[in-house]
């Protein structure tokens, strides 16, 4: 999945200059049809994440969604710290988040083909101006391309995808309720290195860890144990102390409940970086 500009509609005088229009796309990597089509004027951490909520909602969770490091996906693509929200929200679902590298679109080839078809097929003809107009020409272009269009993919065979493929398989259902924390199974073994403060304290994913005072300003390793549910620091390969893991939720979830927590953190982690950008440049 991946985010297309839809760079014919002209900045806002007063507001965005850039990315006023985009289309949240989902295209399958096996038969190459479009799965789903989402344009929008608003796209940030949270709605990105309740629309994709919706998109799984009405298809199903697939085993795998790849995506690239767009910080509404990935938050910060440093990862010093824990998943995202929307990468948590993923795994807690069952569903694997396979990230691309940096600065390499061509780890998505299906999604990124199919904006540049979208751009010379549709929008450098119809030129659409604004989210009304915008909405109207990708619904018939998705149509086109999906029933109508020849796709050269090798598995289409030059035919359009869904004469191709007319039924699709049929994909797991969101489950009712959501152990959130699961998540963490995919973190064992994962670490993290940090310094401690004055205080022989660090931070993770904005909670604070006491370890020791008299280890202040020395460098540790942390190795999260997701079974468990711990953190395991080290200093010079042996384990000083064992910390259980703070902000989990520790019971099941029903759905909807789960979406606004992990909206919540989306949109408060979005908030925090849209400050840092302005702040820091």
């Amino acid at each position: 999945m991946d985010f297309h500009d839809v760079s014919t509609i002209p900045a806002e005088p007063e507001g965005k200059q850039q990315h006023v229009v985009e289309i949240l796309n989902l295209v399958d990597h096996g038969s190459s049809a479009v799965v789903a089509s989402e344009p929008a004027s608003d796209y940030n951490a949270e709605t990105a994440l309740r629309t994709v909520a919706d998109i799984l909602q009405e298809t199903g969770c697939p085993d795998r969604i790849r995506l690239d490091r767009d910080t509404r996906w990935v938050g910060s693509w440093t990862a010093k710290d824990f998943p995202s929200p929307m990468l948590r929200f993923l795994q807690c679902l069952g569903i694997e988040p396979r990230v691309c590298p940096p600065r390499h679109p061509e780890k998505n080839p299906f999604v990124e083909r199919y904006h540049r078809n979208f751009k010379y097929e549709c929008q450098l003809v119809e030129h659409p101006t604004d989210l009304p107009n915008t909405v109207k020409v990708n619904q018939h272009y998705v149509q086109f391309y999906n029933f109508e269009r020849p796709n050269q993919a090798i598995t289409c065979g030059n035919q359009p995808p869904h004469v191709k493929f007319p039924e699709m398989p049929d994909l797991t259902p969101v489950p009712e309720t959501v152990d959130p924390d699961r998540w963490l199974m995919a973190q064992t073994g994962k670490t993290y290195k940090r310094k401690l403060d004055s205080k022989g304290c660090f931070q993770l994913d904005n909670q604070t860890y006491y370890v020791q005072q008299s280890r202040r300003g020395q460098v540790v390793v942390i190795w999260v144990d997701g079974q468990k549910r711990t953190l395991n620091v080290y200093k010079y390969k042996v384990v000083i102390k064992t910390l259980p893991i703070k902000g989990l939720q520790n019971c099941t979830m029903r759905f909807r409940e789960y979406l606004d927590l992990m909206c919540k953190e989306a949109i408060s982690a979005w908030r925090k970086a849209q400050y840092r950008a302005v702040r820091y440049g």
